[in-house]
C-alpha cells in the first residue's frame, strides 16, 4: 500500500451479532451496469459474500419498482425477503444524480436515498417527475437544488435517510475536484443539518476523512456501488452495525449521530489505492497513477497532450484538510481493510487480478471450495484462521491472506477510472514460491452455478 497506510485487523469479531449491510448497489437499469443485475443473482451472491442486509437499488425506477414489488415481500417492518429464498434481507434504497448551480460553475452530486418501504419509493418516484425522468436510468439526473431534493425526500416520508455518495469520487460527487462543492453546506445550503452521513467511497478511507474537522458531526460509511452482483464487486465495501432487531427503524437509529450511539460496529474497506481515482492521471494517454507531489509539479496537466489530469482523491483530500496525517477523532468508527477473495485466489495462482477472468472456472472452483468450508467470503478474510485457509486454499493463498490481515499486500494506485492493481510480493513471485494450481473438486463448482 503506498504512503504508509496501516490496515486495521481484529481478530476477535463476534460476526453472529453483527450485521454486515451493504446499502448501495444498482440494477441492471443504470447505466453501465451488468443485465445480471437482478433479484436471483443478486441474493445468490450476497448470500456467498456474507452480506446480511443489501440495498435494492434503483427503487425509484418504474421498471425495476415493478419487479421489486412482484418479488419481495416485507419481512419485519421496513425490511424485505426475495420470495424465492436466500438469506440475505433488502432495504429499499436509490441513488440520485442532481444538477445545481454554486458560485458561478455547475455542480454534479450524487446522493443516496434509504426508504422505509415499497411503498414510500413509489411516492417519491412520482414526486420527483417534475425534475427529471426516472424512467429513463436507474439514477436519474435531476433538475434541483440538493436542499430542494432533501425538503421533497422528507416531506414524502421523514423517515427516509438521504447522504452523499461516493464523496470525493472526481465526478458526481459532493466533494469532486470536477463537480464539487468545498463545504456540505455549500451544496444542501440551509438543509444541511438533515445530512447526518456521507459515503467515503472506494478511492478514500476512514483515515483520510478523518483529517478534515467539519466532517466529525457525520458518520462515515462504505458500500459497494456494486454495477454487477459477483462477489468481487458486491460487498466489496459495507458497514457493520450491531442492532436489536432488524428493522428500518433500528437501522435508521444506527445511521444517526448522538452521544452513545454505537451501533455502527465498523465499516469494512478495500484500501484507497485500490479504488479508481485514488492517485491522479490521464488513462487516454497512458499517465499515472501520479502521487499529489509529481501531479501538483505538472500542473495537474497531462505531460503529453496538455488536458487536465483527473486529480486523485487524495489530492483533493489534501486540499481541504486541517489536520495532519494520522489524526484519529475522538469517538471514530473502527474499520478494517479486505480485498475480494477471487483477486486473492488470482494472484496466487500467479494471475494480474486486473487482466484475468475473476469469474473462470479455476478461479470460482477455488473460491467455491473456501465458501464451503468457512461459510461465506466475510468469513474466509475476517475471521478464518489463516493455517485452515491454506489448507483448502493452498498456502500461498494463506500467505496473502495473512499479509492482507497485517498490511502488508502492495497495490499501486489507480487512477482516472482504472482499478489500483494489487501485485504479488517480490519474495513470492513465479521462480521463487507458487502453489500447485487445483480445479474445483467434483460437484462443487455445480453446487452454486
Amino acid at each position: 500500500m503506498p504512503r504508509g497506510k496501516r490496515y486495521v485487523w481484529f481478530p476477535d469479531l463476534d460476526l453472529e451479532l453483527r450485521v454486515f449491510a451493504d446499502l448501495q448497489i444498482h440494477s441492471r437499469y443504470s447505466g453501465a451496469t451488468s443485465g445480471n443485475m437482478n433479484l436471483d443473482e443478486l441474493t445468490h451472491y450476497a448470500d456467498l459474500k456474507g452480506i446480511d442486509l443489501l440495498g435494492t437499488g434503483d427503487a425509484l425506477h418504474p421498471a425495476w419498482l415493478r419487479e421489486l414489488r412482484e418479488n419481495l415481500e416485507e419481512e419485519a417492518p421496513g425490511i424485505y425477503r426475495y420470495r424465492r429464498g436466500g438469506r440475505v434481507r433488502f432495504l429499499v434504497q436509490t441513488e440520485v444524480a442532481t444538477v445545481h448551480e454554486h458560485a458561478g460553475k455547475v455542480r454534479r452530486i450524487h446522493h443516496v436515498i434509504l426508504m422505509r418501504s415499497l411503498e414510500v419509493a413509489e411516492q417519491l418516484s412520482y414526486a420527483l417527475r417534475r425534475f427529471g425522468d426516472v424512467s429513463s436510468d436507474g439514477r436519474p439526473v435531476l433538475n434541483v437544488h440538493p436542499a430542494e431534493l432533501v425538503d421533497v425526500v422528507l416531506s414524502t416520508d421523514s423517515r427516509s435517510y438521504l447522504f452523499p455518495a461516493h464523496a470525493w469520487t472526481p465526478w458526481w460527487s459532493v466533494f469532486g475536484a470536477i463537480g464539487g462543492v468545498d463545504k456540505i453546506e455549500e451544496c444542501y445550503a440551509d438543509r444541511s443539518d438533515r445530512i447526518h452521513a456521507i459515503e467515503t467511497g472506494l478511492s478514500s478511507d476512514p483515515p483520510m476523512n478523518w483529517r478534515v474537522s467539519w466532517l466529525d458531526r457525520f458518520l462515515l460509511l462504505s458500500s459497494s456501488d456494486a454495477h454487477s452482483p459477483y462477489p468481487y464487486r458486491l460487498g466489496r465495501e459495507m458497514v457493520v452495525f450491531e442492532l436489536g432487531e432488524l428493522s428500518y427503524e433500528e437501522v435508521l437509529r444506527a445511521l444517526t449521530r448522538y452521544p452513545g450511539n454505537s451501533r455502527v460496529v465498523m465499516t469494512v474497506e478495500v484500501p484507497p489505492s485500490y479504488g479508481k481515482y485514488h492517485w491522479s492521471g490521464h488513462r487516454r494517454c497512458g499517465v499515472g497513477p501520479l502521487p499529489p507531489e509529481k501531479a501538483r509539479a505538472l500542473n495537474y496537466r497531462c505531460p503529453r497532450c496538455g488536458r487536465k489530469l483527473t486529480k486523485g482523491v487524495e489530492d483533493r483530500v489534501e486540499e481541504l484538510a486541517d489536520r495532519p496525517p494520522g489524526y484519529r477523532p475522538e469517538n471514530a468508527v473502527d474499520f478494517v481493510y479486505a480485498l475480494p477473495l477471487q483477486e486473492l485466489i488470482a494472484l496466487s495462482m500467479g494471475e494480474d487480478p486486473t487482466a484475468t477472468n475473476l469469474m473462470s472456472k479455476r478461479i470460482w472452483g477455488e473460491y467455491v471450495r473456501l465458501v464451503n468450508a468457512f461459510g461465506s467470503e466475510v468469513e474466509v478474510l475476517l475471521r478464518a484462521p489463516v493455517e485452515k485457509v491454506a489448507e483448502i486454499g493452498g498456502p500461498l493463498l494463506g500467505r496473502l491472506i495473512s499479509m492482507m490481515r497485517r498490511g502488508q499486500l502492495q497495490v499501486i494506485p489507480g487512477y482516472d477510472g482504472v482499478y489500483g492493481r494489487l501485485v504479488l510480493p517480490e519474495d513470492l513471485r513465479p521462480g521463487r514460491a507458487r502453489r500447485r494450481s487445483r480445479g474445483p473438486a467434483d460437484g462443487q463448482l455445480d453446487a452454486f452455478v
